[in-house]
């Protein structure tokens, strides 16, 4: 970017290192900060380091927060029998989304991937199985992403659990609504059939 201003070529540089912004995206976003009132242009500085300064991880389930323990683990109402897991905090906001589950759910920061060289130790298995020796929870939901990772998690967090008495469950996966089966890969269609219910 030898043909931009050492400022702006830095921002652009800077941009572009954030995931799914590629170079002309990160110039986009570039000219158009450049293009703010100076009051806008420090706003966006200033909630950037707000929120680094200021997010934590939860102590309890994991989740980012500004509160220690968060809210959702904090909030009486919810229903402490069940433990809902996830890989990341973007997968809390996903299941809040849908305002169905009540319970609380606990973050691993990660899936075991030996390609990658993340076995159990690597993610946050250990403070889940305390939780679990230190409750009274009577269901575990296993949310992990329905990739090979995913799977293997899943799958490793219920054989070390089961022995225990906790009923283990998977969250379905399949079809996705509005899909068409002719566009549906096999796995999908493979997962849509194990998953199947009576109505």
């Amino acid at each position: 970017m030898k043909h931009y201003a050492r400022p702006l070529s830095n921002l652009i540089s800077e941009l572009s290192k954030l995931p799914g912004i590629g170079g002309k995206t990160a110039q986009r976003l570039a000219f158009y900060i450049l293009s703010q009132e100076d009051k806008d242009a420090s706003a966006l500085a200033e909630a950037i380091l707000e929120a680094k300064r200021n997010m934590k991880y939860c102590s309890v389930c994991g989740n980012l927060t500004d509160i220690d323990p968060c809210s959702i683990c904090n909030d009486k109402a919810r229903d402490r029998n069940t433990i809902c897991v996830v890989e990341s905090p973007r997968d809390v906001s996903a299941m809040e989304r849908i305002k169905e589950f009540q319970g609380l759910y606990h973050v691993l920061h990660g899936a075991i991937s030996p390609m990658d060289g993340i076995g159990p130790d690597d993610i946050n298995l250990k403070q889940l199985i305390i939780r679990l020796q230190q409750s009274d929870v009577s269901e575990v939901i296993l949310a992990t992403n329905p990739n090979i990772e995913g799977e293997a998690t899943a799958m490793y967090i219920a054989r070390l659990i089961k022995p225990s008495g906790i009923k283990v469950t998977r969250i379905a996966h399949g079809v996705p609504v509005g899909g068409d089966l002719e566009y549906t890969d096999e796995i999908t269609l493979s997962k849509a059939m194990e998953g199947r219910r009576e109505l």
